[in-house]
């Protein structure tokens, strides 16, 4: 199992950062890697990715949301032999969020194996938290929101 972790200020309110990151259609601005998500229902999402020219097309299941503080999610079918995050919200003060960002995936195959042992998911992942934080700071809104609650995959 490869994890990857990045923790990042961003300049806007903690609801606007949690409300910006709610919107996974939006992802393709802001991830180095992501093509495509589709938002299926409240909690699902069909994810299409190519990462060092490997493309993995993969669904994933929120397990757990908490406004303004917590996105959790898992893997459940697809190109992908596990796949998890997990992104919380900290409001530095009433204009500053730390984001931190921790992701555990599976690599398959000998070019993730390398890539993973060379850290390049991590540098992925450092850029994205940066085209994040350029993009939300930039617009000083989330494009919407999603303020439900969301416990073992349910939503409350």
């Amino acid at each position: 199992m490869s994890t990857v972790h990045k923790s990042i200020d961003v300049a806007v309110p903690v609801t606007t950062a949690y409300n910006q990151w709610t919107q996974f259609e939006s992802f393709p601005h802001f991830m180095d890697g992501v093509e495509t998500i589709t938002q299926t229902d409240d909690t699902h999402n069909h994810w299409i990715v190519n990462v060092g020219g490997v493309k993995r097309e993969f669904d994933t299941q929120i397990t757990e949301q908490i406004p303004d503080s917590v996105i959790a999610w898992k893997s459940t079918g697809g190109d992908t032999g596990g796949h998890e995050g997990r992104v919380t919200f900290a409001a530095q003060g009433p204009d500053h969020t730390r984001v931190d960002i921790a992701l555990d995936w599976t690599p398959d195959g000998v070019i993730e194996k390398v890539g993973a042992a060379i850290n390049i998911d991590q540098r992925q992942v450092d850029a994205s938290a940066e085209q994040f934080k350029s993009f939300i700071e930039e617009r000083g809104a989330a494009t919407g929101e999603y303020r439900g609650s969301v416990s073992d995959g349910s939503v409350n």
